[in-house]
């Protein structure tokens, strides 16, 4: 006990006398006695921890050797000792910036620590370096989100739990605080742009949503931002996406990714960016294998083109339209007895209006109209009447089904409001004011349906270009689980991609619900909340280190 307060009061006297010093270089024996006064009792440790960084800039010659025994209070068995040690590590690189890159570095590791007040510790001297040298210390902190190659099964593990605690620390701590850190606006916004661009290879669908969310609210991809900025952003997204890639439709993961992307992109089409990529790579990539999809990613793929059919250019829409066409006929059936998805013909009809706004002679030949532009494409002096009496046989057909479904949800909403009244317990009421809620969306989808088929139904149609038909699916509230519900006509799958079975339709029939199977087959997944971001049980998978997104 004697020595440890004795090293207590070497301690004391060795600060005290550095601290009086007008030149402190000349009191290198202090120093170098506090240094080893590192290895002494946990009282001691606690006050070396303090003195060394406070000290160090003074001895350059002995900086190095002060740092390596400030690493070895970090590790120290006591909490205390290694709390105190971390917060001191910034004072490294306060009057020496050619430390701050390791001691960021050594920060990031410490990040994984168990103890909360020692995260807090660390967190807080990361923020005090950010502050010192947001450019430096934010490159520093990045190299631990990129991959590492050849590392053991030990090695990865523990890269990975420092990765995802530096990533946690950005989207907590760093990224709400970027009106304050990056300073100046314009050039540190531009460097942790391509810090991020730069870390994107091997991520996973939730850390590329939180760093396109994070870029999107930069002044720089801001309101006021050119197009050639905001097609920045979708070339990031297209790259994610992998449209230099081989479509393989077998790729559960590649189907997912390409619907994601594709959906984070539509509000950059808006702002002006073109979509010509995407849409290229759908329509020679996706389209010829439609059929071969699992029937929750055709509904989520034709949720998206739909809406991003509004902003696709002339020369997309010339391209596409014979691919929508064809898929809308395999949807519009000829013969009423068959099952039809309502949801699906929905979003090809509101694709198929938007493209054909903008190429309306491309119709000519391929639903046999009479649009007179002018043009050689206008092909007028074929006969297309084939073509014609086709389309708008199977036009008439799904106008008579759309009727009729609307008749039986139409009858199906009074049952279920006998039926609430009726119900005692709350999970019952629940479960038929679900019902009644999706059948309110059925009905939209319908009478969708028949706005946009009637127009159809002449030889020189105008095609809707606008955005006065409200997608049904557009207000729909997310339901408790995801419906899987089988595609009308078509096998049920023996497992979607989303995982779950709960379909609210199918749930609430035994209490008041909608008498007829076709009701709950003929709008599958429309119920879901709109496009699709890899929600349910499964999302991407991370390329290189065999991650699943989450």
């Amino acid at each position: 006990m004697a020595d440890a307060t004795d090293d207590i009061d070497k301690l004391y006297e060795f600060g005290e006398r550095l601290n009086d010093a007008k030149d402190k270089s000349e009191h290198r024996q202090d120093y170098e006695g506090i240094i080893a006064a590192a290895n002494g009792s946990v009282k001691a440790k606690q006050l070396a921890a303090q003195l060394i960084p406070k000290f160090v800039k003074f001895f350059p010659e002995l900086a190095e050797q002060a740092l390596d025994q400030h690493l070895n209070l970090i590790e120290d068995h006591e909490l205390g000792v290694r709390v105190q040690a971390i917060r001191g590590l910034p004072l490294f690189c306060k009057d020496t910036p050619e430390q701050l890159t390791k001691i960021v570095d050594i920060l990031g590791q410490l990040l994984i620590a168990g103890e909360n007040v020692e995260r807090d510790a660390v967190h807080k001297a990361l923020m005090t370096v950010l502050r010192q040298d947001v450019k430096t210390s934010l490159t520093a902190l990045f190299k631990h989100i990129g991959s590492i190659e050849d590392q053991s099964a030990e090695d990865f593990s523990t890269w990975d739990s420092i990765r995802k605690k530096v990533l946690l620390f950005l989207r907590d701590k760093v990224f709400p605080l970027k009106t304050e850190l990056l300073v100046p606006q314009e050039l540190m916004e531009r460097h942790i742009t391509t810090l991020v661009k730069q870390n994107l290879q091997d991520v996973t669908a939730a850390e590329f949503k939180m760093f396109m969310d994070f870029l999107k609210s930069l002044s720089l991809f801001g309101h006021k931002a050119p197009a050639e900025r905001i097609q920045e952003l979708v070339e990031i997204i297209e790259g994610q996406a992998d449209l230099d890639a081989q479509f393989n439709v077998s790729d559960a993961d590649h189907i997912e990714r390409f619907i994601s992307c594709l959906s984070m992109t539509f509000p950059f089409f808006k702002r002006g960016a073109s979509g010509s990529k995407f849409l290229n790579y759908l329509n020679k990539q996706i389209m010829p294998v439609f059929d071969k999809l699992p029937e929750q990613g055709k509904l989520d793929l034709l949720k998206n083109l739909a809406e991003c059919s509004l902003c696709a250019t002339t020369q997309d829409s010339r391209q596409l339209l014979p691919s929508v066409v064809q898929l809308l006929k395999k949807y519009m059936v000829r013969r009423k007895i068959e099952e039809i998805n309502y949801t699906c013909i929905e979003c090809l009809l509101y694709t198929f209006h938007h493209l054909a706004h903008k190429t309306p002679n491309a119709t000519n030949s391929l639903c046999g109209y009479k649009i007179v532009t002018g043009q050689p494409s206008d092909r007028l002096g074929e006969d297309f009447s084939e073509q014609y009496k086709d389309f708008t046989e199977r036009l008439r057909i799904v106008e008579d089904l759309a009727r009729a479904m609307i008749k039986k949800l139409t009858q199906g909403m009074a049952d279920q409001n006998k039926a609430l009244a009726a119900a005692k317990t709350e999970e019952e009421k629940d479960a038929i004011k679900t019902q009644k809620q999706n059948a309110t969306f059925a009905l939209r989808a319908c009478n969708n349906i028949l706005a946009m088929t009637q127009p159809l139904n002449t030889k020189t149609p105008k095609f809707i270009g606008d955005q006065k038909t409200n997608l049904s699916w557009k207000e729909a509230a997310k339901p408790s689980g995801p419906s899987t519900a089988t595609v009308a006509g078509q096998k049920r799958p023996a497992a979607t991609t989303n995982g779950s079975n709960n379909n609210p339709l199918k749930r609430g029939r035994g209490a008041g619900g909608m008498q007829h199977q076709l009701v709950n087959k003929a709008f599958s997944g429309i119920y879901d909340g709109g496009r699709s971001s890899g929600r349910g049980g499964r999302s991407w998978r991370g390329r290189g280190r065999g991650r699943s997104y989450h």
